[in-house]
């Protein structure tokens, strides 16, 4: 069987990892199955996609369609019309996406209307927070997808509720972990540690993102001035998102201990984060891996489409409210942070969905 699979940005490139590594494993043992790697172009800056390929042992793509940046509307039309026709050009059994960017919406759109199956990675995962534009993108990806893996039994639960027959959904783990798992004794310290005199266990790691923390100039200030003030004088790490970077360069960030770098490869980042006292994020995907290292985390929104990470794993959800900021590094500070790991995050996620799909084509 032929599968083509989806890659856009940079969460993506970590999830089809080891599922190509689990498809050239059965190739190898003689099993009919050949994948396509497409890579959209969505995330285009080499430290958001090459890096990737070449740290996590990916071939190339086999196309990229090189979309790049445009608003929410112009790049899905964009992903659309190419990937219409890269499927024209080569056909295939199954398009598998996996996350909730805009790629992996764009993508399956496309193949449902040239009526081929889809199967989605991380299905299921729901925040309730229809202001992200992820929210709307799981939505639609999910309510035209042909088989669900997921990372959770809650998130097989809401796809119960909407109307989801259960011998689609296959409760799988979390293809994220297999990864990290797969990397953990490549990980690679960062060219800057010796220069900003870093330490194990000393420092934290800061990233963010999400427009409700980095589009308004005021709140962005005013919620890097709290994590400061509640850091105790650490050096806090920032790599800084493009989109970020222009905010930052007008607000006259004086602070001795806020350190910004550049987007980190993924072998440097882990190691970051590995070795932190805790991880300070907007992101869901960095709170997987936080959970995994058993690092505390604390994440700047108000609802995370991964609650298992607070409910179970290492994460507390702060929103940009300063007393629940406090609080959280009350706690931190204290050593009061305990974390179990969830259910099926040990390593073998991509050998369950591609032995899953196999038994679906056979």
């Amino acid at each position: 069987m032929n599968i083509t699979i989806i890659a856009g940005a940079r969460p993506n490139f970590m999830k089809i990892a080891p599922i190509i590594h689990e498809i050239v494993k059965q190739q190898k043992i003689g099993v009919n199955v050949n994948y396509r790697l497409v890579h959209t172009g969505q995330h285009y800056d080499k430290n958001l996609s090459d890096t990737f390929f070449e740290e996590l042992n990916i071939p190339k793509p086999h196309i990229n369609l090189e979309v790049k940046s445009g608003t929410q509307a112009e790049q899905t039309g964009a992903i659309m019309v190419a990937f219409e026709k890269e499927l024209a050009d080569n056909p295939t059994d199954l398009v598998l996406v996996v996350g909730d960017v805009t790629s992996t919406m764009a993508c399956t759109i496309v193949a449902k209307k040239a009526h081929i199956k889809v199967a989605h990675i991380e299905a299921g995962i729901r925040s309730g927070d229809m202001k992200m534009p992820e929210e709307i993108n799981r939505m639609v990806t999910d309510s035209i997808t042909d088989y669900f893996y997921t990372t959770s039994t809650l998130a097989g639960e809401n796809l119960s509720q909407a109307g989801i027959e259960n011998d689609r959904i296959h409760f799988v783990g979390n293809v994220m972990i297999d990864t990290l798992l797969n990397n953990i004794t490549r990980i690679q310290q960062p060219s800057f540690w010796n220069d900003l005199q870093l330490q194990k266990n000393d420092y934290f790691v800061l990233t963010l993102h999400r427009p409700s923390n980095v589009d308004g100039e005021r709140q962005l200030k005013e919620l890097i001035t709290t994590i400061v003030d509640n850091c105790k004088g650490k050096s806090i790490i920032f790599p800084v998102h493009p989109r970020t970077k222009k905010l930052l360069e007008g607000l006259e960030l004086n602070f001795n201990n806020l350190h910004f770098v550049s987007p980190q490869g993924y072998l440097s980042f882990i190691y970051l984060v590995k070795h932190a006292t805790a991880v300070l994020t907007d992101s869901g995907g960095i709170t997987e891996e936080a959970t995994i290292l058993n690092v505390p985390c604390i994440t700047f929104r108000d609802s995370t489409e991964r609650p298992e990470t607070c409910t179970l794993g290492t994460n507390i959800l702060v929103g940009s409210n300063v007393d629940k900021i406090t609080n959280a590094f009350t706690k931190l500070h204290a050593g009061k942070w305990q974390a179990q790991i969830p259910q099926l995050w040990d390593g073998k996620s991509s050998e369950r969905i591609i032995s899953s799909i196999l038994e679906l084509y056979a």
